[in-house]
Formats: structure tokens, sequence, C-alpha cells
């Protein structure tokens, strides 16, 4: 069984409980689709400009986590028409942010969790 953590946006902590983000890693969809087997090992919030993000990660690492999933949020925008990647989402430096962060943990980076944009391919820094 693969152990997921989720690390998520200060932007949108006020608007977004993870629901969709949970029910996706429970029901193996969308980011999550990946894994034959996964349960959730923890979740941060990440702070700009993204400093912190190295240090939650190796926390997660010492709390079990296997992988470390950035939500879809900091990537892609809602809109109309659904979550679109073309304009971004909250974080300007989001592929940075997960570069450093597998490259000082070791740990495995997937961007996306739940609401993949159309035609998104999942991206992973293994």
């Amino acid at each position: 069984m693969t152990n997921v953590a989720i690390i998520r946006c200060e932007k949108n902590m006020d608007r977004c409980p993870l629901t969709n983000c949970f029910r996706c890693l429970m029901e193996k969809k969308e980011g999550f689709a990946i894994y034959e087997d996964c349960i959730l090992s923890g979740v941060f919030t990440c702070r700009c400009p993204g400093d912190v993000a190295v240090n939650l990660s190796k926390i997660l690492k010492t709390k079990g986590a296997d992988v470390i999933h950035f939500c879809t949020c900091t990537f892609a925008e809602k809109t109309n028409e659904g979550w679109i990647a073309k304009d971004g989402g909250f974080c300007e430096n989001i592929d940075n942010i997960i570069e450093r962060v597998h490259k000082e943990t070791g740990t495995p980076c997937v961007k996306g969790t739940a609401h993949l944009p159309k035609d998104y391919t999942i991206k992973t820094w293994d």
C-alpha cells in the first residue's frame, strides 16, 4: 500500500476543505489513479513563497509518506468550463518547488490530485 501525503496551497485553504482530493484518493481516481492501493499519511499547507515546502516534506517523510502530491489548484485554475492549466493556478513556482522537494528529500512527487484539467498528463518526479 502506498502512503500518500498531500501539500496544498495557503491561497485556497479558506475555500477548499480538500473533500474531492480525499475522495479521489480513496477511490483511486484522477491524480491517484496511478496507485493500486493507497492511504493518506498526512496533509500540510504550503505558504508563499514556498520556502517551507522542503521542511514540510521532510516531516511527511518521517511520518511514513512514500509519495507527496501537490494539489491541482497550485497549477490549474477553475473556470466555467472546468479546470484548465493554461493560465496557471495559485503558485507560479510550483514546478521549482516540487523539484526542490524531490531533490532535497528523495521523495517521489506528483503534480495533481483532484479536478485534473482535461487532457492533463500526470507529471511525476521519481
